[in-house]
């Protein structure tokens, strides 16, 4: 199965690894201006599909004092604008059903947060848009489980569907991977991403927001690829220890070209 964004961007076997990558909120513009330009950058050097990253609201913060992002609306708004300036696909999650229509105006790939993979009115809602639609499985289901959630998706008449996996609980406030859960999702007939800083994201282990163990992001993405992705999910930052939401998992923007450079190369073994 190949899930085509636009004619450069094609999500599945036989296609180039694509990077989907950004801040994980919608801080400021000059946040977003720096690193969508410099991911472009990166990945137009490495000849690397791409598609920008950044979440409007984030409706799942740890407290309620968390930063959240600008709204939808202010927050569409200037989506479309980096999407014309800087000529990039973009996506960002949504959370309730009624936002899918008006996400869909502008967003290239619609997210569905873990947490609300199974949420079946925000399934449908998003697949009844027509757009490609990217599902993170939740931090409580197995792989096997997401047949259930691909098949809602399918059943409302979207199979433009990818699955993105950001490991399971693992006891308190951790996190782990389970590598054969890439090939089990991709055995259910969808494109796989690999959700490389969430998988070292410590959720609620800062007490009033999620910590993070950023140093294994590199080993952890070098594991994924070799076992077979489409995509990789990264939330990438010029500072992440600024950053107003999910700093501590997230990757410094001056250290992404050296690590894709060497996925591209396990990428290309693995699929040669």
């Amino acid at each position: 199965m190949q899930v085509a964004v636009n004619d450069a961007v094609v999500f599945g076997r036989g296609n180039p690894l694509v990077l989907i990558g950004g801040p994980c909120v919608i801080e400021n513009e000059e946040v977003i201006r720096e690193t969508v330009s410099g991911l472009k950058e990166i990945t137009s050097r490495l000849g690397m599909p791409y598609v920008f990253k950044a979440s409007f609201d984030k409706a799942n913060r740890t407290s309620i004092t968390s930063f959240r992002g600008p709204g939808i609306e202010a927050g569409l708004e200037l989506l479309g604008r980096i999407k014309e300036e800087f000529n990039v696909p973009v996506i960002s999650d949504i959370h309730e059903a009624s936002q899918a229509p008006l996400a869909a105006e502008v967003l290239d790939i619609i997210q569905i947060p873990a947490f609300l993979c199974r949420q079946t009115d925000l399934l449908v809602a998003a697949a009844k848009t027509g757009k490609p639609l990217s599902i993170k499985k939740g931090q409580f289901l197995s792989p096997w489980d997401m047949e259930n959630v691909v098949n809602k998706v399918r059943e409302s008449g979207n199979d433009k569907i990818m699955l993105t996996e950001r490991g399971i609980m693992y006891g308190y406030n951790n996190l782990v991977v389970d590598m054969r859960a890439l090939p089990v999702m991709r055995g259910l007939d969808c494109p796989v991403i690999y959700d490389a800083t969430h998988s070292v994201q410590l959720p609620g282990g800062a007490g009033g927001s999620s910590g993070g163990q950023r140093e294994f992001i590199a080993p952890l993405t070098r594991a994924a690829v070799a076992a077979g992705i489409d995509g990789l999910f990264m939330e990438i930052h010029p500072d992440p220890d600024k950053a107003l939401c999910d700093g501590p998992n997230s990757m410094p923007l001056d250290q992404v070209e050296d690590l894709l450079k060497k996925l591209l190369i396990i990428h290309g073994v693995v699929n040669d």
